[in-house]
C-alpha cells in the first residue's frame, strides 16, 4: 500500500510519538507508553541495516553493493526478512487497552483519547456532524476540491472493473454457482500524526462503495481544533456514512467490539502506526482486516539507459513517507548505481520532509549492481516489494517475469506519486515481502462469496452411492445416513 500497510503501519510507521499508543499525540504522563514507543522504534531502526556510511542518519548515503561482493548476500538477506512481524513489544498495552474498550465501551474510549490525544470530549462529541462536514468545503480552495473528485472519479472508474456478480450453472448432476454479497459495515482507519492522507480516505472508501457496502465508518483521531478539512471532504466524495474523532488502538476496538456510540464493523482497513498495526492482527477473527502493513517501499529495476535523475526522485517520493519507509534499486550499471546515490543527497535539499526521507534513505536504501537484467528480475521476486517500479526500455516484456509486487509500474514516466493520487488502483498494498501472498486492497476484500449448492431427488440418486463410500472411508456414517434417508 503506498501509505503503510501507507500499508502498512505502513506510511504511518514512523509516526511512534504522533499516535503512540492512541491517536494522535502522546500524554505528558504516559512515559512509560512514549519509552517503550522509543525502544522500538531504535531496535527495529538497528535491526535492518547497519551499513556503513548510512550510520549517520543525517549523510542519507545510499549504499550500494554489487553481485561480486561478499556482502551482497547477507544484504539481499536482510532485506528479504524485513517483514518478520513486528509488534511484540507492544502487544501488551495493545491488549490492554482492547480489553479495556471491550468491557468499557465509550467511557473507555474517551478515557484513552484524553490520555493519549490530551483531548477531553463527551460521547456526543465522538460523531462528526453534518455541518461539520459542509464546514470543511469552506475551508479548502475549488481546484484542491476538484482535484479530489478527480481522484475520486478514476478510482471509481478502475475499480468498478474489479465487481463480481452471482452465477449458477446446471451440469445434468446438479445446479452449482456462487452468490456475491457485499460485508453489512466496515471501518475505515485514518492516522494522525506527520502528515494528512485524504487520498488513503478515498482507496479506502470507494471500493467499499463500488462493491456495496451500505455502512462504512471513519475514525480519525481527534485534533484540539476541527478535524483537518481535506479528510472531511474525501471522505463525503468517497460516500463514507459516518465520521468519529477517535484514534489509534482505542478506534479499533471500538469498531471491532462496538459501543453505545459506534456501533461494531465487520472489516476494518486502512494504515496505521505500530500499535493500530498490532491491534488489527490480534483483533483478526473477531473482526475481518485488509492486512498487517509495515512501513512503504520502493524498489526500482533500471538498465543502462534509464535517468537517474528520475530514479532518485522515485526513489525519495517513497522515502518521505517516514524514517522507516525502504527503498532500493536494482541496476545492471553500476554507474547508474554512483550517480543515484549522488542525486539522492542533493535532491533532498530543501524537500518539506527532507530530515524524514533523509533518515530513512540512511536507515533502509540499497542499491544492488547485477550483471544482467534476468539477475534483477530474480532479486526483485526475492525482495517481493509493495512497489516495483521498471524503468526499463521494453517494461511490458517483463511483466509476467515479476512474480511478486503489490503493484507495478512500467516505463520511464510513470513515478509512482500517479499511482498514490489519480492513476485509479489501489495504493493500499502488501508490504514486508507479503506480496508473495497478498495483494493489493480492492473490491473483492468488501465482499463475501457463498457456494450454491441443489440437487433434486434424481440428481442425488446418481451421486448418493458414491457419497456413502467416501462418507465410509473417512468414518462418518451419520453422513451417510442424511443422504439415504431421503430414499428410505
Amino acid at each position: 500500500m503506498h501509505r503503510s500497510v501507507h500499508g502498512s503501519a505502513g506510511r504511518q510507521s514512523g509516526e511512534f510519538e504522533a499516535e503512540a499508543c492512541g491517536g494522535h499525540g502522546v500524554d505528558q504522563k504516559a512515559p512509560r507508553c512514549r519509552q517503550r514507543t522509543n525502544q522500538i522504534s531504535n531496535s527495529r531502526s538497528a535491526q535492518i541495516f547497519a551499513r556503513g556510511a548510512s550510520n549517520n542518519q543525517t549523510g542519507a548515503h545510499m549504499k550500494i553493493v554489487d553481485s561480486t561482493e561478499r556482502a551482497f548476500l547477507p544484504a539481499l538477506k536482510k532485506v528479504t526478512s524485513r517483514g518478520r512481524v513486528q509488534g511484540a513489544a507492544v502487544e501488551k498495552t495493545v491488549k490492554a487497552i482492547l480489553q479495556a474498550v471491550e468491557r468499557g465501551g465509550n467511557k473507555a474510549v474517551l478515557r484513552y483519547t484524553k490520555q493519549f490525544d490530551r483531548v477531553s470530549m463527551k460521547d456526543t462529541g465522538l460523531r462528526v456532524t453534518p455541518e461539520e462536514i459542509k464546514e470543511a468545503y469552506f475551508h479548502i480552495r475549488k481546484d484542491e476540491g476538484d482535484a479530489l473528485r478527480f481522484a475520486a472519479q478514476r478510482i471509481t472508474s478502475f475499480h468498478e472493473r474489479q465487481r463480481m456478480k452471482t452465477w449458477m450453472y446446471q451440469d445434468h448432476e446438479a445446479t452449482l454457482g456462487q452468490v456475491v454479497t457485499p460485508v453489512d459495515a466496515v471501518g475505515v482507519y485514518v492516522p494522525g500524526g506527520k502528515a494528512v492522507y485524504p487520498s488513503s480516505v478515498l482507496m479506502c472508501a470507494i471500493p467499499a462503495k463500488v462493491a456495496g457496502v451500505s455502512r462504512v465508518v471513519m475514525c480519525t483521531p481527534p485534533q484540539k481544533g476541527p478535524i483537518n478539512p481535506y479528510l472531511l471532504v474525501a471522505a463525503d466524495i468517497a460516500g463514507v456514512t459516518e465520521i468519529y474523532r477517535v484514534g489509534g488502538v482505542q478506534a479499533i476496538g471500538a469498531m471491532a467490539y462496538g459501543t453505545k456510540t459506534i456501533q461494531r464493523v465487520d472489516k476494518i482497513v486502512g494504515p496505521g502506526n505500530i500499535y493500530v498495526a498490532t491491534a488489527k492482527r490480534l483483533l483478526y477473527g473477531t473482526v475481518g482486516i485488509d492486512m498487517v502493513a509495515g512501513p512503504s517501499e520502493l524498489l526500482v529495476v533500471a538498465d543502462d539507459n534509464a535517468k537517474p535523475v528520475h530514479v532518485a526522485a522515485d526513489l525519495l517520493c517513497e522515502a518521505e513517507h517516514d524514517e522507516d519507509a525502504q527503498v532500493y534499486l536494482v541496476t545492471t550499471s553500476a554507474q547508474l548505481a554512483k550517480d543515484v546515490a549522488r542525486l539522492i543527497e542533493s535532491q533532498l535539499k530543501g524537500l518539506q520532509r527532507e530530515k524524514i526521507a533523509a533518515r530513512s534513505i540512511a536507515r533502509h536504501s540499497v542499491a544492488f549492481v547485477v550483471a544482467t537484467m534476468d539477475e534483477a528480475i530474480v532479486v526483485a521476486n526475492q525482495i517481493a516489494p509493495e512497489h516495483l517500479t521498471l524503468s526499463v526500455s521494453e517494461p511490458f516484456d517483463y511483466i509476467e517475469k515479476i512474480r511478486h509486487a503489490g503493484a507495478l509500474f512500467l516505463g520511464r514516466y510513470t513515478p509512482p506519486s500517479v499511482a498514490d493520487y489519480v492513476a485509479g488502483p489501489n495504493h493500499v498494498l502488501p508490504t514486508g515481502g507479503t506480496a508473495r501472498f497478498f495483494s493489493a486492497l480492492s473490491v473483492h476484500d468488501y465482499i463475501k462469496v457463498s457456494n450454491i449448492v441443489h440437487y433434486t431427488r434424481d440428481e442425488l440418486s446418481k451421486v448418493k452411492d458414491h457419497l456413502v463410500r467416501l462418507a465410509n472411508i473417512e468414518g462418518f456414517d451419520a453422513h451417510a445416513k442424511s443422504a439415504q434417508s431421503r430414499f428410505s
